[in-house]
């Protein structure tokens, strides 16, 4: 049908272009409705968004760092290639939006590992806070206060957030003031290690108080 690419045509171009046989505007009808379709619906990856290592770097001539951090000058990206092989060593594209790019000598598979390495310990570092609930009530004796109170403690100083909750039964929600008044003294002992980010309030039959972590 006239003007509507095939599948096999259009694979056939598609290997083209991975192996560098397009190149240059899309100067037929084919072509155009390739590029088109690649960029919209094939998710072809934008080369200019991955690292560009050895022969894949085709721009000439390049801006050169060497392995030991020196300033190479503008090669041609042959000769480039050529120092790095001889030292046994990669030729890495590290400003492709530069004009020249910028390229540098170094180890690049030791670079990878070195990158990842970094970003598994950032992430190790990296603390998610959660939001951890305890739970009191308004006649609650010493023993449980001091647990409850310990769990509390224990969140905070793992710099995670706490909500306390004071839960009425019955006609308890007729005195609010009682549950206040523990969570008052929940917020008194965890002084030193926590603070009210928002006070206590009443909702249905329970009242939340939030802490966090100082």
């Amino acid at each position: 049908m006239r003007g509507v690419l095939q599948a096999s045509n259009f694979a056939h171009l598609r290997s083209m272009r991975r192996r560098g046989a397009l190149r240059g505007p899309c100067g037929n009808e084919q072509v155009r409705v390739f590029c088109f379709l690649s960029q919209r619906n094939f998710g072809i990856q934008d080369t200019t968004k991955r690292v560009r290592v050895n022969r894949q770097i085709r721009i000439t001539p390049v801006r050169v760092i060497g392995s030991d951090g020196s300033q190479l000058g503008i090669l041609e990206v042959d000769a480039a290639l050529r120092m790095a092989e001889d030292q046994g060593l990669d030729l890495v594209e590290v400003a492709a939006t530069a004009r020249p790019p910028v390229v540098r000598i170094m180890d690049y598979g030791k670079y990878k590992f070195e990158m990842a390495k970094q970003a598994r310990q950032a992430k190790k570092k990296q603390h998610v806070i959660e939001l951890k609930e305890v739970k009191y009530r308004p006649g609650i004796d010493d023993h449980d206060f001091d647990t409850k109170t310990r769990h509390a403690r224990r969140f905070l100083e793992e710099k995670n957030k706490v909500k306390v909750t004071m839960m009425f039964r019955g006609r308890q929600v007729a005195h609010p003031e009682l549950g206040q008044a523990v969570l008052d003294r929940v917020a008194t002992q965890l002084a030193d290690v926590g603070k009210i980010e928002s006070a206590g309030r009443l909702e249905g039959k329970s009242i939340t108080m939030i802490l966090a972590p100082k």
